[in-house]
């Protein structure tokens, strides 16, 4: 079973997307998945959450969530105001162990790796590496696209490094359909600053799309390695063609 592990940069850059995009890709690769995010924050009990936004847009049903809270916060903030602890590390990792084997296993994060999930300031790179004890996890770091994001996957990377994760690829996940001069550089300088190969590229609104628009798009937006067919060599091609253009 192959078990990759979304986070990112920070919030509000894509990973849900992405790991939806993942889904659907391997779907039609003809592989099973399974999706877990194991806390989810911002949504109300029996509000529709990130892994209803993956079911939407792929038809995955193997999902699993274990913990919520309502308020927009890290899980661990939100724990401590409703005066709980938050889910443990060593609990969650029981529950993601026990989900039947699948030819792929995504875990979304929230928010990045260093994002505390409870009281005793455990983090998903804790999740990680309490994982990787039975099974090899791998990383994909889903990155916005524009000015401030190299220092910001820098830092992302160095502490992936720091908990010997291995980062098997940056996605940009929220691509602008006129992007600016730093979005078209970041092409060539996030893999640079991540260490690892720029594996896709998703454009913004995909989330919006219906279920075989968003598989076209998918396969379009990721790299071979992920099931897709993008390529980042002539996206970058055809990104500074859009610059040549616009001078």
């Amino acid at each position: 079973m192959r078990v990759v592990a979304v986070t990112g940069t920070n919030t509000s850059v894509g990973k849900t997307v992405a790991v939806a995009a993942l889904t659907a890709c391997a779907l039609a690769a003809g592989r099973t998945v399974a999706v877990v995010k194991p806390v989810q924050t911002g949504v109300p009990p029996g509000g529709p959450g990130d892994l209803d936004d993956v079911a939407r847009l792929t038809g995955a049903t193997d999902l699993h969530e274990y913990a919520r809270f309502g308020e927009p916060l890290a899980p661990g903030t939100a724990a401590r105001r409703l005066g709980v602890p938050g889910p443990r590390i060593s609990w969650l990792a029981e529950q993601i162990a026990a989900i039947p084997a699948h030819d792929l296993m995504l875990i979304e994060g929230a928010g990045g790796p260093l994002v505390e999930f409870n009281a005793a300031g455990e983090t998903l790179v804790d999740l990680l590496r309490a994982l990787g004890r039975t099974v090899p996890v791998e990383v994909l770091l889903v990155a916005s696209a524009g000015l401030g994001v190299l220092n910001l996957a820098a830092l992302t990377a160095r502490a992936l490094s720091c908990a010997d994760l291995p980062l098997a690829g940056v996605v940009v996940g929220d691509w602008p359909a006129d992007p600016d001069l730093a979005a078209r550089c970041n092409l060539a300088d996030l893999p640079r600053y991540a260490g690892a190969d720029l594996a896709g590229v998703v454009p913004a609104g995909s989330g919006r799309l219906d279920r075989a628009q968003f598989a076209a798009v998918a396969r379009q937006s990721l790299a071979p390695c992920f099931d897709g067919n993008f390529d980042a060599s002539a996206f970058a091609r055809s990104a500074a063609g859009q610059e040549s253009a616009a001078r």
